[in-house]
């Protein structure tokens, strides 16, 4: 599958509106007092995936995206979840950070589009 400049463009759109929520979620957690639960890259592209079902379905046509393009994108993080999971767990871990949904995600989705990087290449 080769994604073209677009596509990666409303790829990285929609992982950073999943990160700012997971971030506003965290914040709002926190007020309340409450701590955050455990959150794994599978997870995230969980999340990433279930976004791509809705704004594919109600919008893709539009914003250029085709009809195949969440089946193709659910095969690629299917194939890269192995990855993926190593990835953030090394990052995390070398790094010292935390595990929280914003961080995971941020972590996961980096990972992903080095991986579709590779991938995807002409």
């Amino acid at each position: 599958m080769k994604l073209n400049g677009h596509q990666i463009g409303l790829l990285k759109s929609y992982m950073m509106d999943l990160v700012e929520q997971a971030r506003q979620d965290e914040q709002t957690q926190r007020s309340f007092g409450f701590s955050a639960a455990a959150y794994r890259a599978d997870q995230a592209l969980s999340d990433l995936l279930a976004i791509l079902d809705d704004r594919v379905e109600s919008e893709g046509v539009q914003v250029g995206l085709p009809a195949e393009f969440f089946h193709q994108m659910w095969t690629l993080c299917n194939e890269a979840q192995p990855h993926l999971r190593d990835q953030v767990w090394l990052e995390s871990t070398f790094d010292g950070t935390s595990s929280s949904k914003s961080t995971v995600r941020e972590q996961t989705y980096r990972a992903l589009m080095t991986y579709l990087e590779r991938q995807c290449r002409p």
